[in-house]
């Protein structure tokens, strides 16, 4: 069986928590790193009821997508309602993880998930995450030892594009210097004019590596006094991750559109609520799971033709009309996220197979119960 470390370790290389909001409280709660994880469940508010439901089903480990302490608390004793929720995991030898706002921009996260499980197809973030800055990092060095200077510069982090590793460019021309008084030349001799034939060897480098970069790539270049440029690029805005998605569906009406939404989604007393002229014609569809009438300014000025989010206040949804915005698809929050777990679970069978068994709670944690 893999160690908890290890399955959060896989969990927080699909879900980065750096890729959290400032606010947000992600990441292992609690538990042992070291204990063994044969059974992990999938939930989506960390209830004391789910918490029940994982240590009776035996999990070792329960992921959940809404944090137990999103806001301080000055003790966990089970006197408390989460104090209660984490002690009935602890003694029951279940760990806790959260995966929230890191989760819902990600590849295979929640919004997308939402998206599949609606069935839009060319997929794109509504607001594209800001990809890693990155420099580019030129060196002039002899052709001889060029070789020895791209593999230093690669294995300190340089020359990775997508699922690529190893990229640089290369091209030779004509080196000239005069080494002056003082100097120690590797090539050449003191006072006198060295034309040398050197390669240009140049790689991006994420920001965050850059230092790394150039100390590797002067400790393997031969010369006492390397030539080297840092470029800072540009942002192409091109990041496959990102806030919410759009996708299209073949043409549609608003009303069969909002059938297809209540029928993908789990059953809850919200239902979907619908604001728009049933007869419209549904193309291009705006998806965010959780709270998403943050984006209602930018949606506005789309081609799209109906948003489908959670929790949307009275006031804002109706100025957003009075604009002549996209029609409004107001689901549950709890619905809209638990599309994400089958996508989860799915992914993490697939990566440790017969390794670790794996449930999704059906449990409804939506905190509205009944309507009239």
């Amino acid at each position: 069986m893999p160690s908890l470390a290890d399955v959060v370790d896989l969990l927080h290389t699909w879900y980065p928590p750096g890729t959290a909001d400032s606010w947000d409280a992600v990441g292992l709660v609690s538990g042992d790193p070291v204990a063994e994880v044969g059974r992990v469940m999938f939930a989506v508010d960390p209830t004391l009821e789910v918490a029940r439901e994982a240590v009776e089903w035996g999990a070792d480990l329960l992921v959940v997508h809404h944090p137990l302490f999103l806001t301080a608390v000055s003790s966990v004793a089970a006197t408390t309602p989460k104090g209660r929720t984490l002690h009935t995991l602890t003694a029951g030898g279940c760990a806790l993880l959260t995966a929230h706002t890191n989760a819902d921009q990600a590849d295979s996260g929640v919004s997308e998930s939402l998206a599949l499980a609606l069935g839009l197809t060319d997929l794109a973030p509504i607001r594209p995450a800001p990809a890693e800055p990155l420099d580019k990092v030129v060196v002039f060095v002899p052709l001889a030892d060029a070789d020895a200077v791209r593999t230093a510069m690669a294995d300190a982090g340089a020359g990775r594009i997508g699922d690529y590793d190893s990229c640089t460019w290369t091209t030779t021309g004509e080196g000239r210097f005069r080494p002056l008084d003082g100097a120690s030349p590797a090539v050449g001799r003191v006072g006198d004019l060295e034309v040398v034939d050197e390669a240009r060897v140049e790689a991006v480098v994420p920001r965050s590596r850059r230092t790394a970069v150039v100390r590797a790539l002067l400790a393997a270049h031969p010369y006492e006094e390397p030539a080297f440029d840092v470029l800072p690029l540009a942002d192409p805005g091109l990041a496959g991750t990102g806030t919410g998605r759009v996708g299209t569906i073949e043409e549609t009406t608003l009303d069969q559109f909002a059938a297809r939404v209540a029928a993908a989604l789990p059953a809850t007393a919200h239902g979907v609520r619908v604001a728009g002229d049933p007869a419209r014609v549904v193309r291009r569809v705006a998806v965010c799971g959780g709270a998403g009438d943050f984006l209602l300014d930018e949606l506005a000025r789309s081609d799209v033709d109906a948003y489908v989010t959670s929790d949307l206040r009275h006031h804002r949804a109706g100025e957003f009309l009075e604009h002549g915005g996209p029609a409004l698809v107001d689901v549950a929050h709890w619905a809209a996220e638990w599309t994400w777990l089958p996508v989860v679970e799915s992914r993490l069978r697939a990566t440790l197979g017969d390794r670790v068994d794996t449930r999704v709670s059906t449990r409804c944690t939506d905190p509205w119960t009944f309507r009239h």
